[in-house]
């Protein structure tokens, strides 16, 4: 108990810390990968790649076989990825923040392997990662 007392500052900011790592995965409910694991993920699993982005986003640089759906459009959309519900998902946007939603709806739909791509677009070409125009 004195040890309890004597460092429960120390308790605290372990604590503390712990749940700050924690906070994003609560905060999203989807998996988050990094650009290098999204590029292991499509070429050993074969995850299909969901660009959230508008039309002139998409059109400016897009990563090789990504399915384009606006998010505007992804309910009513929804039936043409119905078939991938059970393959690895890779939803991006430019910097994430439209990502999140759309995971957010394939998750309500059922699907079971729904990942982000961590920072988006931005991310991807940070890393010197290919982009495909047109």
């Amino acid at each position: 108990m004195k040890f309890l007392i004597n460092n429960a500052i120390y308790i605290g900011l372990a604590v503390g810390s712990g749940l700050m790592l924690l906070w994003p995965m609560l905060r999203r409910g989807a998996k988050s990968v990094s650009p290098n694991e999204a590029v292991l993920m499509i070429n050993r699993n074969q995850a299909i790649v969901l660009d959230v982005r508008d039309d002139a986003e998409f059109a400016a640089g897009h990563l090789q076989d990504a399915r384009h759906i606006p998010l505007a459009k992804l309910d009513e959309r929804l039936a043409e990825l119905q078939k991938f519900r059970e393959k690895p998902v890779i939803v991006h946007c430019q910097s994430g923040v439209r990502s999140s939603k759309a995971a957010a709806t394939l998750r309500k739909h059922e699907f079971t392997q729904v990942y982000e791509l961590d920072g988006g677009v931005n991310a991807w070409t940070q890393a010197k990662l290919p982009l495909v125009k047109g």
